[in-house]
């Protein structure tokens, strides 16, 4: 593994460049970019999926979204949807212009939100050749629906007036307000998912001091209740789609809704008994993903 860095505009972005043990210095690999979920960070489920289709003959680089870990841009902790498909077009940029890298035979691997951030960075960046999704999660109906996708969006009417009234107060010079990515203590309502999740960002299984679970601002709700990562989908994504999740996640309708919307070349694997976490680092769960996954990269990243 390789500390990396690369710029969006003017955000510099931290990256880990994983390469195969036995790549030949000299050789052009296929690359992977590997886009992290919402509120995560590139040591945590990106760091173990690059690091694992690394194995595989991939040239593989997890990073750090704007605004998150190690990366630039302020606030800190924003979760900009636009600015998280932009950091894929700009690890696009960064890895076309190394020299260990086929600038043709590029692809994005993401997980959870970064499923659904790299489908729609290959909708609309067609210098990526393939994309595969675990646990997919289009973030902005997934806020607005809730977990299990039952709510009307018109429900998040309410939501978008506090953080309105939020962004008010903060202009007045008060402190910028955050909420949780995922509940710090889950009771009897919460989703199994995401009993799950705070068991996997806020013990010991995979907490890391860059990605503060209290640190998402009020703000990045504006920007993420009206934002669709599917929208167009029919129409603009031309290259070949994977989609993998468990028959158990409350996500999979995020996944399912990929499969059905897509008009391009398309798989989709539901595991038997996999929630959306277990995806993240349960050795059964990734193992199987990264099965799909390289077969279905080395044939479509294949040299031309």
């Amino acid at each position: 593994m390789e500390p990396v860095t690369f710029w969006n505009g003017p955000i510099s972005m931290a990256g880990n460049l994983f390469r195969p043990d036995d790549a030949d210095g000299s050789a052009r690999l296929p690359a992977l970019v590997v886009v992290h979920p919402g509120g995560g960070v590139k040591e945590q489920t990106a760091g173990l999926y690059a690091e694992k289709l690394a194995a595989q003959g991939f040239l593989t680089l997890a990073f750090d979204a704007s605004y998150q870990g190690e990366s630039g841009g302020e606030p800190h902790f924003l979760e900009d949807p636009a600015a998280r498909v932009e950091d894929i077009r700009a690890a696009v940029d960064h890895l076309q212009g190394r020299d260990d890298v086929d600038p043709d035979r590029i692809g994005v691997w993401g997980i959870c939100a970064g499923g659904g951030y790299g489908v729609n960075a290959t909708m609309t960046d067609h210098r990526i050749r393939a994309v595969g999704v675990v646990s997919a999660l289009n973030i902005g109906s997934g806020y607005r629906r809730g977990w299990y996708g039952l709510d009307p969006d018109s429900g998040a009417v309410a939501t978008l007036d506090a953080a309105a009234q939020q962004r008010t107060v903060e202009a007045g010079g008060a402190e910028q307000a955050t909420i949780p990515y995922v509940p710090a203590q889950p009771d009897a309502d919460t989703p199994y998912d995401m009993v799950q999740a705070s068991d996997y960002y806020l013990t010991p299984r995979a907490q890391h001091p860059n990605a503060q679970n209290k640190k998402l601002f009020t703000r990045s709700i504006s920007k993420i209740f009206a934002w669709d990562a599917f929208h167009l989908i029919e129409d603009l994504l031309t290259q070949p789609v994977l989609v993998v999740a468990g028959s158990d996640a409350g996500s999979l309708w995020h996944s399912t809704e990929i499969h059905a919307r897509a008009r391009s070349e398309k798989k989709l694997v539901v595991v038997d008994g996999g929630t959306h976490m277990d995806f993240y680092d349960v050795p059964k769960y990734v193992e199987r993903a990264v099965a799909e996954a390289v077969p279905f990269f080395t044939e479509h990243l294949a040299a031309s």
